[in-house]
């Protein structure tokens, strides 16, 4: 067996599941859970209705690289929603589907990392964890850059000392951010890829949760408009992962894509081809279907926005929560023991959150996440208030 299987951390859910272990719930109280971004909101059904359809397909084995309509379709919607500019993104060279974002964040380390060099991989701390373990199997060393409240999430690029940047070989952002919310300003973007560019390394963007925000007028903006304002007409050193599951609520689609760089993207493709990452026939028409489509995403946000709405003012008097820049976390700061906030509540009001401390690692300034819990938005707007107002009670009566 692979030796550095060994290094993997164990997931969340999983320290999860062992903590809740023998603990029983109020069986009056039906259970809400809030612990895992899973969306709940109906999938559209033009998006199932172009599923169907797509079963004529299966008798063809597909491309890696996917067929010309997603890739064209993926290419109007990145130029549509990011100001691109008709012709920016080459659907030949700068776009690949992938079978949802988390296995293309997965392979594109193990694609890019030398180990030859001592690679580092940055990458913020918390975070989705998949990024630490694709650099633990790659053979890299993750190096964690703290996000707290002190620097607004927004892990600070300054600080990280010049011969970690002489080593690092991905950088992995996330905006807006899972847990966070925060969401990277366009000069931040902009001074990861100058440092990109000084010490020859990649930003990988993960945006999965850039359709999730609450102002029509300021949406969240990509790495690949800000290598475009700074020159990069290419977006070199740039690779972008989208998903359709938040965007589109159909994270069982499995279907995302990746964006950028040709020359990464063609290295890219070739890993893939051996990897066997082909997205099935019918589930490249569906997401076409979806790519082409803002009118459903409108709604599916607008859902979000009234959850915000109701669950903050019954939250607020009890917690110290404010309104994220984007996704449909809130990133809480519970005043001690995450663990133990996370098991009484369970025990008592049979809602279900996320210990902050799972998803990030101790460093010698801390663990970033000690002291908080994920609360993830995504079940009914009803489930939320309920949610909200048990939390309450939980609270008022300790």
């Amino acid at each position: 067996m692979n030796p550095r299987l060994g290094s993997l951390h164990t997931y969340p859910f999983e320290k999860l599941a062992k903590l809740m272990a023998g603990a029983a719930a109020p069986a009056h109280l039906p259970p809400i859970p809030l612990y895992i971004g899973e969306p709940q909101h109906e999938p559209p059904p033009f998006v199932l209705e172009a599923l169907r359809q797509g079963v004529s397909r299966l008798g063809a084995y597909p491309a890696t690289a996917g067929t010309l309509e997603l890739r064209s379709s993926v290419t109007r919607w990145l130029e549509r929603r990011f100001s691109l500019g008709a012709g920016s993104v080459d659907p030949a060279t700068m776009v690949l589907p992938v079978n949802g974002t988390r296995e293309a964040l997965f392979a594109l380390v193990q694609a890019t990392v030398d180990t030859s060099q001592a690679p580092l991989v940055i990458t913020p701390n918390p975070f989705y964890q998949i990024y630490e373990g694709a650099a633990l199997l790659a053979g890299a060393t993750p190096y964690y850059l703290n996000a707290t409240a002190e620097n607004h999430f927004a892990p600070n690029l300054d600080e990280v000392p010049q011969a970690v940047l002489d080593r690092t070989q991905v950088l992995f952002l996330c905006s807006p951010g899972n847990p966070t919310g925060a969401v990277l300003s366009r000069s931040y973007l902009a001074r990861a890829l100058d440092l990109a560019e000084r010490h020859d390394f990649i930003v990988a963007a993960d945006e999965c949760y850039a359709e999730i925000f609450p102002d029509e007028a300021a949406p969240p903006p990509s790495l690949l408009e800000v290598a475009q304002e700074t020159g990069r007409d290419r977006f070199q050193r740039c690779i972008v992962f989208h998903s359709l599951s938040k965007r589109s609520s159909v994270p069982g689609l499995r279907s995302g894509f990746v964006a950028g760089d040709p020359e990464l993207m063609r290295r890219f493709l070739l890993y893939r081809t051996y990897q066997g990452g082909a997205m099935s026939p019918m589930v490249q028409m569906a997401s076409a279907a979806a790519w082409d489509d803002d009118a459903h995403v409108r709604t599916n946000r607008q859902l979000y926005r009234e959850k915000f709405d109701r669950v903050l003012p019954i939250l607020s008097p009890v917690l110290d929560v404010q309104r994220p820049a984007g996704a449909f976390y809130l990133w809480v700061d519970v005043g001690g023991d995450d663990e133990r906030f996370t098991r009484d509540l369970f025990t008592r009001q049979n809602v279900t959150v996320l210990p902050g401390s799972y998803l990030g690692r101790t460093t010698e300034l801390g663990n970033p996440g000690q002291g908080r819990v994920r609360l993830s938005l995504t079940a009914t707007v009803e489930d939320c208030v309920v949610a909200a107002s048990r939390i309450r009670d939980f609270l008022n009566a300790r």
